[in-house]
């Protein structure tokens, strides 16, 4: 047996299998559901009303879904260059640092014309932070999954040290958590009395403007060339090391902008629980959306649908949440067989 490429695979391949993926996924996740005692059918209905069933829960999906936004982006610009960031729950730490710093001391006061100032400032931390690997990457061959995974944990121990010394609120009645950024610098709610910000609106002229340097500009034919045959796009003129330099400033930045949402947007303030593994979970995002950024939009929603409606789920059924990081996981390995299956097929011989 043996694996032979599909020189041009038909739709029906291309839609097929990954088709085949969701509703296998589905069935197992039905499985799990009566092995925790649950009616299946009634399971699966409680996270969907839970995801999307009133307005409460389809607004709470999308503020889920923000920072997923980001961070999927992110994963989807470096993947596909081949530069495997793994890196962005770092980068998002980075960006919420600087957004705290900014926006209770350097731009306190300014009020919310300052706002792309302190966004801006986000990206850059973000974009620095990758930038190490990629040079490490590009000058010493130092493998990038090994130490943007070891950035990840360098921030998180950077956070705490900053919590429980400098950046720590005084006013806090000793909890670990800085001090609240000036009311002015806080993204405004789409509707009011409810948690959706406009984060959400920053994250789809994220995606938007994403698909625009990929399909539309030198860059993104670059970085395309890059991560298909590096020697051959060297070949052809294109610096390589320049572009997944390129690469990591944007990913970065992108994946920063998700921790810039989150203070300015949601909590107000740096915690060390900021993030719950955004960063990890926009690679199963960008996965899921085979690197497209305009599908990173679709697949952040049905994925922050599926544990805002587990949570929802789980006190209605008695059904433990865990149930969902399973979906999620057992949905990527199969999604990752089908578009293997998409591009090659299997012969004797």
């Amino acid at each position: 047996m043996r694996l032979e490429p599909i020189a041009n695979p038909s739709l029906a391949r291309r839609l097929g299998f990954p088709a085949i993926a969701l509703v296998v996924t589905v069935v197992i996740a039905s499985l799990l559901a009566a092995i925790a005692g649950a009616n299946p059918l009634l399971t699966l209905g409680l996270v969907l009303k839970g995801a999307a069933g009133s307005k409460f829960a389809l607004l709470e999906t999308l503020n889920r879904a923000t920072p997923l936004i980001f961070t999927g982006l992110a994963i989807a610009v470096a993947f596909r260059a081949k530069l495997w960031n793994i890196g962005a729950e770092a980068q998002l730490y980075a960006g919420a640092i600087v957004t705290v710093v900014l926006g209770t001391s350097v731009l306190s006061g300014m009020g919310g014309a300052a706002l792309p100032i302190v966004a801006l400032g986000a990206m850059v931390a973000g974009a620095v932070v990758l930038l190490g690997p990629v040079i490490l990457k590009t000058r010493f061959g130092v493998d990038e999954v090994v130490t943007t995974l070891l950035f990840n944990f360098i921030m998180l121990l950077l956070v705490s040290y900053l919590l429980e010394g400098p950046m720590k609120d005084p006013m806090g009645m000793g909890w670990p958590k800085s001090a609240p950024l000036d009311r002015a610098l806080r993204l405004p709610r789409i509707v009011e009395g409810l948690r959706l910000h406009w984060g959400f609106g920053v994250a789809l002229i994220a995606a938007g403007l994403v698909w625009f340097v990929q399909a539309r500009t030198t860059l993104g034919y670059e970085m395309r060339a890059v991560g298909l045959n590096p020697q051959a796009a060297r070949f052809a003129g294109i610096p390589v090391n320049g572009v997944l330099v390129k690469t990591a400033l944007l990913s970065g930045g992108l994946a920063a902008l998700a921790g810039f949402s989150e203070v300015a947007g949601l909590k107000g303030h740096l915690s060390q629980d900021l993030s719950p593994g955004f960063g990890y979970t926009g690679i199963i995002v960008a996965m899921l959306a085979l690197l497209h950024p305009l599908g990173v939009v679709i697949t952040a929603i049905f994925v922050a649908g599926i544990f805002v409606g587990a949570d929802s789920m789980s006190r209605a059924a008695g059904v433990p949440t865990y149930i969902a990081d399973l979906m999620l996981a057992t949905g990527l390995l199969l999604m990752v067989l089908a578009i293997g299956l998409t591009k090659f097929r299997v012969v004797r011989g």
